[in-house]
């Protein structure tokens, strides 16, 4: 049984094939040791059967963001100890004299120079003798550290002395992280703090997943584990753990590769992703029609730059567990603090302080008997009387509850415009696809303030992420820095090829054939930056045309007369998912009445308004219903505002209209 799981701070999905279609299952997280939860999930999905696990996991991002990671010794060309340290000279917060410094992740006392010298070319210059490896060595020993990352200032050029250190350091007993395999390219501050990263993870990743695979195969023979990366595909087990740093954003990844599927299948190519959780909210932009979705190089995940492939994806504290407060101001702030799982919202019947669950609940927007399925009975009395306790000078707890919505909504749209029009792209000609247990709650607020015309609510939202992990291609990455002039665009094939060697003999191991798919990063001669371009050796001048068109779309001009320099090669090896394709059924034109359950009182604006509530598994293809109303289902709860029209397609997918605002929300 093919059985996909997603981590999150508030829950955990299940999501697996059975009978042919996809089923769900949501439990509650455990924070305190993640891998309960996770077998609990797959003990009642699985029932003994064997096992292909898929696994979104939190524990690398949690690791760092709570810099709970192993004692990393980084080693490096002798002179260039503290370049770890010192980084770019650049500052996020550039008028902020009172930013605190970056922490660095290697202490001083476990920075060792290694003397030794290669060349730009990769002509080793100076080698350094057995008898100084010997040295450092001791010196390992004993610095007490747990874990070691070796970057050298050229070994991407040249990996022969990195090799003969690691060879050197065996005999320790500690992981290794060498930065010719995690990251063979030139800027050795962001190769050097990718390399900290991975080893930084490695001892608490490797046991945590060899410990999952073990627990997995003790209930189910023969079973397999692999893990999400944040690029978007799977990996075994085996690697994630030896490569944990292409780990740290996998759970969100799923949910990119979940909402572009449905996308792709409910006709819409151009998508704003809205992924609202318990703790954080991530959004994205795809560009479905071009095969594009947004990928980066250049993210920052606790401070630290990691310069592994990773999808784009922009992530703020704002989630359902958000805890709302008034600072010494009196002003209302919501997040980035969440009550995560434990103690959780009021609501769910031992958290003590506001959330944005809560605000949700006491305005009508959350149904109390039939949370999860009727699985959790959230508890309003508890509620109503704890947020009175913390409304600070608002007059009622309408209004705090519907203030703590206008902030966290504002966070979120936010957020989406640093990935959309802060990036040279209109909204307005994106359809909005909100997941998570939160998105489709506010999906209709966000939609209309940033003028999108559409919202598109996939089946099972709330599980999203464990589904596109489920569907997730296997997919391997590997590059390599040539720093050739533009001129050599012919001449790249044996290049080419050393990578392609290298991923078929990895996936040969793992009993798979992968497809390739080659692209370049170029740059203009003089440039400090490159773009990443698809290449075919049939017809490289095509490469070339798409940088110039590329650079002119990003930055607003271009020259195909100046040179341009080929700056890295990059291979994707790829085996596709499992395809799945949802029934279609013709839609019948319906109004919904058989899927109404009953009317209820919600706050929109400032006054409460009679509802419809519906249940979404009763919905049938055809079916519009019309605003003001609330739609329910196990993962989450879609909310309907006056104005807007939903109709059901032939995937079972809601599809919103927004309408201009209404009376009562103006």
């Amino acid at each position: 049984m093919r059985v996909a799981i997603d981590t999150g701070g508030t829950f955990t999905d299940c999501v697996y094939f059975a009978d042919g279609e996809i089923r769900v299952l949501k439990i509650s997280s455990t924070p305190a040791e993640p891998l309960l939860a996770v077998l609990q999930a797959v003990t009642r999905v699985a029932r003994g059967l064997a096992v292909d696990l898929r696994y979104g996991t939190t524990v690398g991002t949690n690791t760092m963001l709570e810099r709970t990671g192993a004692r990393v010794a980084f080693i490096t060309t002798e002179g260039f100890e503290d370049t770890i340290a010192i980084g770019r000279q650049t500052r996020s917060s550039l008028y902020d004299w009172f930013a605190p410094v970056p922490v660095c992740l290697v202490p001083r006392e476990l920075r060792f120079g290694v003397p030794e010298r290669v060349s730009a070319e990769g002509e080793i210059l100076r080698r350094p003798t057995e008898e100084e490896l010997a040295t450092l060595a001791d010196q390992i020993h004993r610095s007490g550290a747990e874990a070691v990352a070796i970057s050298l200032l050229f070994s991407f050029a040249n990996p022969e002395t990195e090799r003969r250190i690691e060879l050197a350091l065996r005999g320790l007993g500690l992981p290794i992280s060498v930065s010719h395999r995690i990251l063979p390219e030139f800027r050795e501050y962001e190769r050097a703090a990718t390399t900290v990263v991975n080893a930084y993870l490695a001892p608490r990743m490797e046991r945590y997943l060899l410990h999952v695979k073990q627990r997995v195969a003790d209930h189910h023979e023969s079973s397999r584990v692999a893990v999400m990366q944040s690029s978007g595909g799977i990996i075994p087990v085996r690697l994630a753990a030896q490569e944990p740093v292409r780990t740290v954003l996998s759970g969100p990844a799923g949910g990119v590769i979940g909402a572009c599927a449905v996308a792709r299948q409910a006709g819409f190519d151009r998508i704003i992703g809205f992924d609202m959780g318990g703790t954080s909210t991530d959004v994205f932009l795809a560009d479905i029609a071009a095969g594009s979705v947004q990928r980066t190089r250049e993210s920052v995940v606790g401070g630290i730059p990691v310069s592994v492939p990773m999808l784009d994806i922009h992530t703020v504290g704002a989630g359902g567990g958000s805890i709302a407060r008034f600072d010494g101001g009196g002003m209302l702030r919501v997040g980035p603090e969440s009550a995560g799982a434990d103690p959780g919202p009021i609501c769910f019947g031992v958290g003590l302080l506001p959330t944005v669950t809560d605000a949700n609940l006491l305005l009508g927007r959350l149904d109390a008997e039939s949370f999860l399925g009727g699985g959790v009975t959230l508890d309003r009395v508890r509620t109503e009387r704890l947020m009175a306790e913390h409304q600070g000078p608002l007059q009622s707890i309408e209004e705090f509850a519907a203030g703590i919505l206008r902030v966290i909504e504002a966070s979120m749209e936010k957020a989406i415009r640093v990935i959309s029009i802060e990036r040279g792209h209109d909204p307005r000609e994106f359809t909005l696809v909100p997941f998570g247990g939160g998105g489709p709650l506010h999906a209709c607020a966000l939609a209309r303030a940033l003028g999108i015309p559409r919202v598109l609510v996939p089946r099972m939202p709330g599980a999203l992420s464990a589904f596109g992990i489920l569907i997730a291609d296997t997919v391997r990455d590997y590059s390599k820095t040539v720093m050739l002039p533009g001129t050599g665009l012919r001449n790249l094939e044996l290049l080419f090829a050393e990578l392609e060697q290298v991923g078929g003999e990895e996936f040969a191991a793992d009993g798979l054939e992968g497809v390739v798919q080659r692209s370049i990063d170029l740059r203009y001669r003089g440039q400090g930056y490159e773009l990443n371009v698809s290449y075919d050796a049939e017809n490289p001048e095509r490469s070339a045309d798409e940088f110039h068109a590329l650079h002119r779309r990003r930055y607003g001009f271009s020259d195909a007369n100046k040179g341009i320099e080929i700056v890295n090669l990059r291979l994707r090896m790829v085996v596709p998912g499992e395809a799945y394709t949802p029934r279609f059924i013709e839609p019948a034109a319906a109004d919904g009445g058989a899927a109404c359950v009953g009317t209820s009182e919600i706050f929109f604006g400032d006054r409460w308004l009679p509802s419809k509530v519906y249940q979404r598994d009763a919905m049938r293809s055809g079916e519009r219903v019309c605003g003001a109303a609330m739609i329910l289902e196990y993962t989450s709860s879609t909310l309907l505002p006056p104005g807007c029209i939903a109709d059901v397609d032939g995937y079972g997918n809601i599809v919103i209209h927004i309408g201009s605002l209404s009376k009562e929300e103006a």
